[in-house]
């Protein structure tokens, strides 16, 4: 390159480098907005950002730019069968939950929500699992529902959630099965809280866990039809750097390996925001006894809305066989 030439492209190349420069600090400034909003809870009440698949062109634009609005999820209905509201201490604060016990119970169903969720929404479940003749627990995450606080971290610190009711509802059980059941982030606690925080329940019922949270933040993209590099990955930083843990490592994938637990697994095969190839991942990685249930047509939502009989059958027949021996403490 001659002399003129390097003069002529000098400044062409500080030019470059400041607007790449700018592009990067700009990216993880709305990477640091959306991972935030992401994982706070708004205090105020109203109008949340719906699914992805379920906004417009301008509304995903809209959101690629602002960050999505999330206020704390409130429980919009109460059980129809008889319960006393209990609060169990977890790490992360007070959890609220709804208890009722059968006469001569088989044992009782611990359930824990979904991302944006809380318990209220699983109480068609919970009313299938008393008819079965078990006890049920219900409950609100940490930031979620009626628990305290304000902030989710997506399956991570809600495994101390899901260890803490697992403890607490131990010494209550009379040396009866004790079974968790977990619907997407909560599934991802579940197996968390079993793989690293020592949980031993009879047996676990798992809705559509996530094989990792970086996964998770790049199905949202495409759903979006937003490429998901790397907006995705410095979420999940930015994500884990806010709430003190390191979320790339929040892996539903890796948590099975250790999970020797009698384990059903239940997916839609019209999810679009946790695939097949991770269900199989998951479902491949667990070390126990397991059961595997697809449900044709059904997406990220509770399997019983279209496939009831299924799902009830299902359910039964694996606590038949699986939920009849003792928890280990």
């Amino acid at each position: 390159m001659s002399i003129g030439q390097l003069v002529f492209w000098r400044p062409r190349l500080r030019r470059m480098l400041l607007v790449g420069l700018l592009l990067f600090l700009l990216a993880n400034v709305v990477a640091f907005n959306h991972a935030w909003r992401f994982t706070h809870f708004s205090a105020e009440p109203g109008y949340y950002t719906p699914n992805p698949e379920q906004l417009s062109v301008g509304e995903k634009l809209y959101v690629l730019a602002t960050g999505i609005k999330n206020p704390k999820p409130a429980n919009r209905a109460r059980p129809a069968f008889p319960y006393q509201t209990v609060s169990i201490q977890s790490p992360n604060g007070r959890l609220e939950s709804w208890y009722d016990t059968a006469p001569q119970a088989r044992g009782t169903v611990a359930l824990f929500h979904g991302y944006t969720s809380d318990k209220s929404h699983l109480l068609t479940e919970a009313s299938y699992f008393r008819r079965l003749g078990y006890n049920v627990l219900l409950t609100d995450f940490a930031g979620n529902g009626g628990s305290a606080g304000f902030r989710t971290t997506v399956g991570y610190q809600e495994a101390d959630d899901v260890a803490a009711v697992f403890r607490w509802l131990l010494p209550r059980q009379s040396n009866t099965p004790i079974i968790l059941y977990g619907v997407s982030m909560g599934a991802v606690a579940i197996l968390r809280a079993e793989s690293e925080l020592h949980v031993r329940p009879t047996a676990n019922i798992i809705e559509c866990p996530y094989g990792s949270m970086l996964q998770t933040a790049q199905n949202r993209f495409r759903s979006m039809h937003v490429p998901p590099f790397p907006m995705a990955n410095l979420l999940v930083f930015w994500g884990g750097v806010q709430n003190n843990f390191w979320a790339f490592g929040l892996n539903g994938k890796d948590y099975a390996r250790h999970v020797s637990t009698p384990t059903l697994l239940l997916w839609g095969t019209a999810d679009p925001r946790v695939t097949r190839q991770e269900t199989d991942a998951i479902f491949a990685n667990l070390r126990g006894p397991k059961q595997r249930q697809d449900f044709p047509g059904s997406g990220h939502e509770p399997y019983w809305k279209k496939h009831p009989r299924l799902w009830q059958q299902t359910v039964a027949g694996f606590l038949a066989r699986s939920g009849t021996t003792t928890p280990k403490s």
